[in-house]
């Protein structure tokens, strides 16, 4: 009895959830001149790195990939690349290409704006 309760409470609590996979969004920053070492903090020092998050499908890996190319260092990070796989799947972007920050609304105000 014991164990066919607990069996229905696992069931009522997963069901009707979606499952969440790997997205793996995959950054390439350029920094502005000078300023390599600051831009490139956030992967560990190096140009380019990959960091995973939990997403229930592939728009909302895409849609990470997107807002991920925002860019509040405008001095020191001259631009970014971002794609992203899920569950080891390419992601494109709208136009069906790999760079996400493609689709970034804010790209032409926050890129190339070194000094």
């Amino acid at each position: 009895m014991k164990r066919a309760s607990i069996l229905t409470v696992l069931l009522l609590c997963f069901s009707g959830t979606e499952a969440l996979a790997g997205c793996d969004l995959s950054y390439t920053r350029t920094a502005c001149p000078g300023k390599e070492a600051i831009s490139y903090k956030k992967c560990d020092g190096k140009q380019s790195c990959v960091k995973s998050v939990s997403v229930a499908s592939a728009e909302a890996c895409r849609v990470k990939a997107v807002a991920a190319c925002e860019n509040d260092r405008l001095d020191i990070t001259k631009s970014k690349v971002l794609t992203a796989t899920f569950n080891g799947k390419p992601v494109l972007n709208k136009a069906g290409g790999v760079d996400h920050c493609q689709d970034y609304s804010e790209r032409e105000a926050e890129f190339n704006k070194c000094n």
